[in-house]
């Protein structure tokens, strides 16, 4: 006796074979079905045979005098049938649909500096480009966004040089290098002179605000680079907060060009004249070895747009 509980190895059939059967089933007839396709009769008629014989043999159709008709394996093949081609013809739209950004996901990362000004503008302009594309976004700093990135979590991070994070993993698509300010209050004696860009020595006896107890590895290794270790008085992690410090004339911050859109009208921005490397330097990061899927080239073009206008940066060259 057969054993029930054995596995049966699903028949190989092509899916040009299950075409032709729902032609055939659909139209009761070889020859209608061969003109439909744009073949001969026979060619069906060899078709339907070979997918006969994949099955097991049992006829598909009872041929008769004037067309034909399902046997009852016809009649039970044709839901199978019509889900097969069915899940074809859908993949083969979402695949066109990604290679044309008019579909697909794109999921991305950014610091919270870059969410000031850069990504809304970019993501503004890529969804009324590229509405079908399902786009979802995380905020962290830039060593997070790199291990979500490194996860397969992420398709593109946006992330910046602050920190040290190592990027040799990565693919970098350069977007901009940052100038800083010094956010100090409005009636600061600095504001009223009018001497271009500030040396932040002269800020050395100033109590700053800054997200880290430490200089290192934040915007105040500026402070480092012009020869002074700056007195943190308050570590406060976020921007409008700072603002807020720096409005009582509780200290004064860094701000990256990123932010200076953001800042409330009574704290004042001075720029900061460094003659070092840039404050830092913004990427689209990707995994190296990954093959960016359309959106997110997609996206980084309009990440491109979006860092060249935006005042207080430099974008590369195109």
């Amino acid at each position: 006796m057969p054993n029930p509980h054995r596995t049966v190895p699903p028949p190989d059939l092509a899916t040009v074979w299950l075409r032709v059967f729902l032609e055939v089933a659909r139209h009761e007839s070889f020859t209608v079905a061969a003109r439909t396709l744009g073949w001969t009769q026979s060619a069906v008629s060899r078709q339907i045979s070979s997918l006969e014989a994949a099955l097991g043999g049992a006829p598909l159709f009872d041929r008769l005098p004037r067309g034909v008709r399902l046997t009852e394996a016809g009649r039970v093949l044709v839901p199978y049938a019509q889900t097969v081609t069915g899940a074809l013809h859908a993949a083969a739209r979402e695949l066109a649909a990604l290679s044309e950004v008019a579909g697909g996901r794109l999921r991305f990362g950014a610091f919270p500096t870059a969410d000031a000004a850069l990504i809304p503008h970019a993501l503004g302009a890529f969804r009324t480009r590229h509405p079908g594309v399902r786009v979802t976004r995380e905020e962290g700093l830039t060593p997070a966004l790199l291990d979500r990135l490194t996860e397969g979590r992420l398709d593109l991070a946006v992330v910046s040089t602050t920190g040290g994070a190592p990027l040799s993993a990565y693919e970098l698509r350069h977007l901009l290098d940052e100038s800083l300010y010094v956010a100090v209050p409005a009636g600061h004696p600095l504001v009223g002179e009018g001497a271009g860009p500030v040396r932040l020595g002269r800020l050395a006896d100033a109590d700053w605000i800054s997200g880290s107890p430490r200089p290192e590895g934040t915007l105040l290794d500026a402070a480092l680079r012009q020869g002074f270790r700056p007195r943190i008085a308050h570590v406060v992690g976020e921007w409008t907060a700072k603002q807020g410090y720096v409005a009582a004339g509780l200290g004064v911050t860094l701000v990256p060009a990123l932010a200076a859109e953001s800042v409330r009208p009574d704290v004042a921005l001075l720029p900061v004249l460094d003659e070092g490397a840039p404050a830092r330097a913004v990427y689209a990061a990707v995994l190296r070895g990954r093959s960016p899927s359309p959106p997110v080239e997609a996206f980084v073009g309009a990440l491109r747009e979006a860092a060249g206008r935006i005042p207080g940066t430099s974008a590369p060259m195109a």
